[in-house]
């Protein structure tokens, strides 16, 4: 099953499946109206790879800290593809990766597992 990766903590917008060893990644920008359509971007990347809803297993989702508007946003539309679909997620921080180097998002997934994230779970870290 696929695994998806949402970032909308930072200045771009940053989506990522992974399934195995192939990976997809899009970036937009981190603006108000790509904040407010974040779902309809998710849902265009996914159609893109022809990859549906039902195919995502899992969801990471960055928790901050950052952008109070795209960590909002993104953990809502989260929570509702958990309602929607029972997709479990995991909601992490970069800085949950204490003393790791060069994390990269594809890494995600065995670093949420290594460093016991807890699933379904979310503590968002807001920039002030």
């Amino acid at each position: 099953m696929h695994k998806l990766i949402i970032d909308a903590a930072k200045d771009k917008i940053f989506l990522m499946v992974i399934n195995n060893d192939t990976k997809y990644s899009i970036k937009h920008e981190n603006t108000k109206i790509n904040y407010e359509k974040l779902t309809l971007l998710i849902n265009d990347f996914l159609y893109k790879k022809k990859i549906g809803l039902n195919k995502i297993s899992q969801i990471y989702v960055n928790r901050g800290p950052g952008s109070f508007a795209g960590i909002r946003n993104s953990l809502a539309i989260v929570k509702a593809f958990n309602v929607a679909s029972q997709i479990d997620y995991y909601s992490f921080s970069f800085t949950d990766f204490v003393g790791e180097n060069d994390i990269k998002f594809e890494n995600i997934p065995a670093l949420c597992k290594k460093f016991k994230v807890k699933k379904n779970l979310i503590n968002p870290i807001y920039l002030s």
